[in-house]
Parts: C-alpha cells; structure tokens; sequence
C-alpha cells in the first residue's frame, strides 16, 4: 500500500481511536478484525463487552491505540451502570471516533452520547457495519440518513465480519493520528492482563453455550495464572447469582461445563502458544451485579 511505505518516511504516529456504538452493531469484532487478535470477547448475544479494553496495532511508526467499550444501553442496574462509565470515559481522550452502526439503526441509545458526537470537533468516522447483508439502495438510504444527522462525519461502509474496507479504514486512521510517541511498550497487543484475557475467553464461550437469562448473570474470576516452562495452571470460578443457574452452568454429570472448559483451554492455548491446565469452579455469589462493593472487587 502506497500510503503505508509513504508513511514510513514519517513523524511517529499515535493516538486513541475510540469504538462507540449500540450493543451488537460489531464494536469487539471491528476490533479484532484490525489488529489479528481475538482480543474482546464476540457473541450474537447484547451486552458482551462490559468493559474498555485496548487493543494495540503496533508499527515502527506508528502506534494506534483502539479503545473498545460496552454498547451503550439504558442501565437498568449497578453493573450497567459501570459499563456505561466505561463509555463515557471513551469521551474524554479519544483522538478520532469510530461510530459504528448497522443497517435500519437510527441513533444511540443515549441521547447525551449521541449529541456529543454531533457536536464533537474530534475527527468522527461513521462505520456503517454489516453493509454485506444489504443491497445497495438499502446502503445509499443508509448513507444519505447519517450524513443528514452527522454532517460533519465521514460516512464508510464496511464490513467488519468480512474485512471488506477495513484496509481503507486504517488508512483513514493513520492519516487522522496525530504525531505523537508511543502510549504503550511497542511489544505490547493490549493494556489488559493475561488473567483478563483468559477471563474473557471463557466467558464468551459460556455465553456462546447457554441461553436466557444466565449468561448475563456470569462474572469469571481468574483465582490463579501460574506460568511455568511449557504449562500454564489456571484456576477460575464462576459466579453466578442464583442456585439454580449454577446447576444448568455444571450441566448433567458435569457436561455442560466440561465443554465450557475444552473450548476456552483450546482457544486459550492458540493465543498464548502454550498447553493450559484449566480447573472450572462455580460459585453462587448472590446479587453480586447490583453490589458496589462486589462490582469493584471484579474490576467495575
């Protein structure tokens, strides 16, 4: 790519490219589609991301720091109360936003959000996801409504999934990015630590693997990480709200969670190159999503 060897004759280049968006729209799967790694956990189930998660595409010059946040909902109780903070500090320091939508959606679900970004003199890209499962007058209906509500933005059709125009959109976010130094340690793929990495992992596939109700009321909590020389031990617990879901959790004789823990010991193994040893434990912690006391224990 011309743009690409042009720019490394450049200044350094970094910035914080902040993911905005309604829950579900492709926020987590945006992310990992530009930096390679499955860094946020992605399911067709609402509410997946709960918290801000950095994800780093590092360059000899340049570092974008892509800023992935809980879609923005109406909170109901203190744990989306939480997640909804996380969105609001995306707000504070971002040097270009990246909103993304899906066909037929009209506006967050915040009003406030929303009117920062019509006000906003930050660079906006309005990402128009999903445009893969549209026709092309449904696309230009689609684009006419955004730049009528976000003139100021730059309207894009992408699609996440299938990593059409994300090659443009990078080019987009570099030409965007101030000069600057580097944020994070060039070796680095993400702020976040090993053991949230693994936590996340495994509750995506519990969310990928159960139904109703009890995904949402799931927290995984990394009781041990222990590395060693070609092993990495892991204790986790789940915890659940209720008695009850801690049964369809285990599942008969155990299978249910003992699918939960192949997948997220396969998938675990594949991004840290190296075997696990994963141990699963459910726990049933009462009320713990509307607990502020608890909620700051698990991170929020």
């Amino acid at each position: 790519m011309k743009f690409l060897s042009h720019l490394c004759r450049m200044e350094h280049k970094a910035g914080f490219i902040n993911i905005i968006g309604n829950p579900n729209v492709g926020k987590s799967t945006l992310l990992n589609a530009l930096i390679g790694e499955r860094l946020s956990a992605i399911s067709p189930k609402a509410q997946t991301t709960r918290h801000r998660i950095f994800g780093l595409l590092n360059h000899e010059n340049y570092q974008l720091v892509f800023s992935d946040t809980p879609g923005v909902i109406k909170p109901a109780y203190a744990l989306q109360e939480s997640m909804m903070t996380f969105v609001k500090s995306a707000f504070e320091d971002a040097d270009v936003f990246l909103y993304i939508v899906e066909p037929g959606e009209k506006a967050l679900k915040n009003e406030g959000f929303f009117k920062h970004l019509q006000e906003t003199e930050i660079p906006v890209l309005l990402l128009i996801n999903k445009v893969d499962t549209i026709d092309q007058e449904k696309l230009e209906e689609a684009n006419e409504y955004w730049k009528s509500q976000l003139p100021n933005a730059e309207v894009m059709p992408i699609s996440a999934l299938k990593k059409f125009n994300t090659d443009y959109l990078l080019e987009r976010l570099l030409a965007l990015a101030p000069v600057s130094p580097p944020y994070f340690e060039k070796d680095s793929i993400t702020d976040r630590s090993e053991r949230f990495i693994i936590s996340e992992i495994i509750r995506e596939k519990i969310l990928r693997n159960y139904s109703k109700e009890v995904p949402y009321s799931v927290e995984v909590e990394i009781e041990m990480f222990k590395e060693e020389a070609e092993l990495i031990r892991i204790h986790a617990n789940i915890h659940v709200a209720r008695e009850s879901q801690k049964g369809i959790l285990i599942g008969h004789k155990g299978s249910k969670l003992k699918r939960v823990g192949i997948e997220s010991r396969k998938e675990g193994e594949a991004f840290f190159g190296k075997q696990i040893y994963l141990e699963l434990f459910v726990k049933v912690n009462k009320d713990w999503r509307t607990d502020s006391g608890k909620l700051k224990k698990f991170g929020y």
